[in-house]
Formats: structure tokens, C-alpha cells, sequence
């Protein structure tokens, strides 16, 4: 139904979603007839405003005669109206200019912490960054048997770190069995770290044995399970959001989004959804399932350390934001942080 609009509804609607933006103001009839440039009867724009109402794209506030977006407007103005540019930092601020001398590459988490202030600071809202995965090579694989269907993987990495997982599956394996897939996935497996592991699996299943293909899929899962586990969330500028017009006085919301920046589980499960995307995400309002609060969004991007993504970064911020100006602070971070992490030492 949205995408039978005609170029005169996308063209208001779109015109609508700029002037909220920026002035954070109802936006009424004649404010559209002026700041959209077509030439429309208020009775003309005032039909399209309604039809646009019941598609649900825009709302009338109790209080006020014109209209504001809803999430599902904003995200209609994203996939279809919104144009970024590709800019360098230098042609995009001052501050974003001086950004590689910002991250210093002499300590990891220094560079992730200063990141994320970059983030904050550009944005006006929160920075959130996820920190390096570390591939942890797999030294050394073993399976035990606990009892009728529960294996227990005990996986060694190279730096001496050891991961131990209790896994149900779905036939009983005999203590030989177990022996002998601990045999066979050391031989082939060892020195590789999860990912690779994963990778050379999907290419191979067909030719293992199911028993085997079972517990290596339980292992390389206890692996990353493992990994995940020791990735952290650096935030920045929470207080931020006290400051935004658009619900700085709804306390009860934000007593919820800070705890959500205390417990960060739920916000690195977004994040690691973000990293598997190609590029820069944005999620508006409720979509994200994580943000729980439907005038927040969350503009985000996958980082890369020598050529493979490692970590996610993003902000977090009202709805009314600039998204064409989140979208290029994100993605140039993105870019700055994988550099300065690339080129550490």
C-alpha cells in the first residue's frame, strides 16, 4: 500500500520528516505548503497530510494542529527518500578531521574508548562500540561422556585458556565413540581458530560422518559461545539522552534504557546481529527488539582489523535524528577505528 504513493505524497512526507528533524516542531499545513515548494492548496495538502495519517506514517500530537512522523514514516523516508553523500573526514567537521590523530594505536582499549567519545561527541547522543573479537585458535579438542545423551567439549586454545561446555545430543555416544571423534577433530581441526573451524565444517559435513558432524557442530558452537563471553560494550554519553527535548522528562523509559547500558547483554546481541550486515544499519524505533523504547534508534556498522569484522559500533538516539548524519559519523568511524587498530605497533 506504501509503495503506490504518488511523487506529490512521498515528496510532503518527505518534507515533513526534514522539518521535524530539524526544528522538533509539529509540522502543519501551511509550514508543508511553504517548505515543500509545490504549488498545493492548504485543502490539497491537508488531503494528502490525511491520507498519509491513514497509513500511519505521520500522527497528530493531542496537542497540536500539524503532524509528526512515526516510526513507520521515518522508516520509509530511510529506505527511500533519505541521500547521504561519501564524504572524507576532512570535509565533514573539524572534529572528525582531527579523528586519526584522536586514536592513538598504542593501546587497543584506549582506542576503542576514545572511539566511542568520538561517537558521542559528533552525535550528541551514544556511543556504543563492542570491542575486538579475538580469534582464538583452538589447540586442542576433547569430548567426554557425563551420561546417557550429555558430552561435555573441552576445548584448549593456544594462549592456555580452557572452555568447557556441556552439550545434549541427540543419540547416546559410547565412550569410544567419543574417543574417537576427539582423534579425528584434533588431527584435522587443531590450529585453526572458531571461525575457521566453522568455515572448513559447512565444506565439509557432507563427508563426515553424522555422529561426528554432530559434535563438531557442538564444539565449534561452545566456541563461539565461549568468545562471546569475553567481548565487552564501551558506551558513551548516556547522559546525553537526558538532554533530548523528546523525552527527556519521561523518566521511567530512560531508567530502562540505562539499565539496559548497565547490563549491555542485550545491547551486544544487537550489535553482533549489526556485524553480520554489509555496511551501515539503522533501526528505528521498536524494530531492533533490543532498544525498548519506540522514540530511540540506533544507527550501526560492523568495524574490520586487517581485513576481517571484528567488532560493531553505533549510536543511540531519538528517533527525530539526522539520520544522514548518523549514518556518515558511524560509517567513518567504522572506518577510523579499523585503521587505527590495523596499524597498531
Amino acid at each position: 500500500m506504501i509503495f503506490t504513493m504518488d511523487e506529490r505524497a512521498l515528496s510532503l512526507l518527505k518534507t515533513l520528516v526534514e522539518r521535524y528533524i530539524a526544528d522538533g516542531l509539529p509540522v502543519g499545513s501551511r509550514t508543508l505548503s511553504r517548505a515543500s515548494g509545490l504549488e498545493l492548496s492548504p485543502a490539497t495538502i491537508r488531503n494528502v497530510m490525511a491520507d498519509l495519517e491513514e497509513l500511519g506514517l505521520i500522527a497528530s500530537p493531542h496537542t497540536s494542529a500539524g503532524r509528526v512522523p512515526t516510526p513507520r514514516g521515518y522508516r520509509l523516508f530511510v529506505d527511500m527518500m533519505m541521500t547521504t553523500r561519501a564524504v572524507e573526514p576532512a570535509h565533514f567537521s573539524a572534529e572528525l578531521a582531527n579523528a586519526r590523530e584522536q586514536l592513538h594505536p598504542d593501546q587497543p582499549q584506549r582506542v576503542i574508548a576514545q572511539a566511542a567519545q568520538l561517537l558521542s561527541n559528533l552525535s550528541q547522543f551514544v556511543g556504543v562500540i563492542t570491542t575486538p573479537r579475538s580469534p582464538a585458535v583452538v589447540r586442542h579438542i576433547e569430548f567426554l561422556r557425563l551420561g546417557e545423551r550429555r558430552v561435555l567439549v573441552i576445548l584448549v586454545t593456544t594462549d592456555a585458556e580452557v572452555q568447557n561446555r556441556m552439550i545434549i545430543t541427540s543419540r547416546d555416544y559410547s565412550a569410544s565413540e567419543l574417543v574417537e571423534a576427539t582423534n579425528y577433530v584434533n588431527a584435522h581441526y587443531a590450529g585453526l581458530d572458531i571461525e575457521g573451524m566453522r568455515d572448513r565444517l559447512r565444506n565439509e559435513i557432507v563427508a563426515l560422518r553424522d555422529e561426528i558432524a554432530q559434535l563438531m557442530q557442538a564444539a565449534v558452537q561452545a566456541g563461539s559461545e565461549a568468545a562471546s563471553e569475553h567481548e565487552q560494550v564501551v558506551i558513551s554519553g548516556e547522559r546525553n539522552l537526558l538532554g533530548v527535548q523528546d523525552f527527556g522528562h519521561d523518566m521511567s523509559a530512560l531508567r530502562k534504557l540505562f539499565n539496559l547500558f548497565e547490563k549491555k547483554t542485550e545491547l551486544m546481541r544487537l550489535l553482533e546481529t549489526s556485524s553480520r550486515a554489509d555496511g551501515v544499519r539503522i533501526y528505528i524505533g521498536g524494530e531492533s527488539g533490543v532498544v525498548p523504547y519506540e522514540e530511540l534508534s540506533v544507527v550501526s556498522a560492523p568495524y574490520e582489523v586487517d581485513g576481517r569484522i571484528v567488532g560493531t559500533l553505533g549510536v543511540i538516539g531519538p528517533t527525530r535524528m539526522a539520520y544522514d548524519r548518523m549514518v556518515q559519523i558511524v560509517d567513518i568511524t567504522s572506518r577510523l577505528l579499523g585503521n587505527a587498530l590495523s596499524h597498531k605497533g
